[in-house]
């Protein structure tokens, strides 16, 4: 085949190419044509193998006949691919036109969660009676949490099934309670103190409707002189009274915990039948709120506070039974689901 026959055959395939495009619809169909037209297996690279069958005087010229194609063809693909863009952009626009007359969609706006504001509460009232709040680590030593607290080793607490301990090292935990802030605290500052430590706790419970492996705690702890149990029980009547709003009795019963001598659990009158016995008291009249107790002399000699010339007492809360007695709820994974139609509530 002469030079000329071929430059004739690429004049009607650049014609041919040209109108093809320009007659395409969408922009998937132009490139299934840029690829018949111009790919690795297309038309122009078979004019391109043919340089082989003429002279090779004439080779310099189909090459350059093809490459004068070529270009040509990439600028009308290019051009006619903006323009399907743009027309494709414009449709878009039409059909998907908004109505700025339209009213805005609205939203909601998040307010405090139960937890949280029944934390505030506690604080606010503490704060009136000249508590100040201390925080600490979640992630704590074994000291801490339990040799500081008088707790021995042999204590069922430390026990895996009891406590959560974490790869980091051997006598590393997650905090099974605020007390640990107490220790810190007297460790780091000299009495008189008076703190609350408000905190999560984790400690290894099965999840049911009263227990969650997470919860979280308010402990408090007051050292100065000539404290006495009758104290410790009117700071915690009065701070229940002020929680719930309710004029309730409160008592003392005698339990025991390591870091506290004596210790006792405080109970209120219920809260709802107050005091005449009904299906959330089990009948008895009373609900249990909290432990308690006077600090411990060994716990005070371990921090360096002498005993003989100073005492406290301590107490500890957990703030989702609060919140549960104080909004009537029955379930303590509620607080923890975050379903809105329970958060709304409060």
């Amino acid at each position: 085949m002469s030079l000329l026959e071929i430059e004739n055959q690429l004049k009607a395939f650049e014609s041919e190419a040209i109108e093809a495009f320009q007659s395409v619809s969408d922009l998937k169909e132009l490139e299934n044509l840029r690829q018949k037209y111009l790919g690795k297996k297309g038309t122009l690279k078979t004019f391109q193998k043919g340089m082989g069958q003429l002279d090779q005087s004439e080779r310099p010229k189909l090459g350059q006949l093809t490459n004068g194609v070529q270009e040509r063809l990439e600028n009308a693909l290019t051009r006619r691919k903006d323009d399907l863009f743009e027309e494709e952009l414009l449709a878009r626009l039409e059909g998907e036109k908004i109505d700025v007359t339209l009213p805005g969609s609205c939203t909601g706006i998040g307010h405090i969660h139960p937890l949280s504001q029944i934390t505030e509460e506690i604080i606010q009232i503490f704060y009136s009676m000249g508590f100040t709040v201390a925080d600490g680590p979640e992630i704590e030593t074994d000291y801490y949490n339990f040799d500081a607290l008088n707790t021995p080793d042999n204590h069922p607490a430390r026990d895996e099934q009891d406590t959560f301990y974490t790869n980091v090292g051997p006598k590393v935990l997650l905090r099974s309670q605020t007390s640990t802030v107490q220790i810190r605290v007297m460790e780091d500052k000299k009495p008189p103190l008076r703190i609350i430590s408000p905190g999560r706790v984790y400690r290894n419970e099965e999840i049911n409707a009263r227990k969650y492996p997470l919860f979280h705690q308010v402990e408090g702890l007051l050292i100065d002189k000539d404290v006495s149990f009758g104290q410790l029980k009117g700071t915690l009547t009065a701070f229940i009274q002020a929680l719930f709003q309710k004029p309730v009795k409160t008592r003392f019963r005698p339990d025991f915990f390591p870091f506290t001598e004596p210790s006792a659990e405080l109970d209120s009158q219920c809260l709802f039948c107050m005091g005449a016995g009904c299906r959330t008291c089990g009948n008895r009249g009373w609900l249990e709120l909290l432990g308690c107790g006077m600090v411990d002399p060994n716990v005070l000699q371990g921090v360096g506070i002498d005993p003989e010339e100073w005492s406290g007492f301590a107490f500890g809360m957990g703030v989702e039974r609060l919140a549960m007695l104080k909004y009537g709820i029955n379930d303590i994974r509620y607080f923890f689901n975050n379903d809105m139609r329970f958060l709304k509530q409060f």
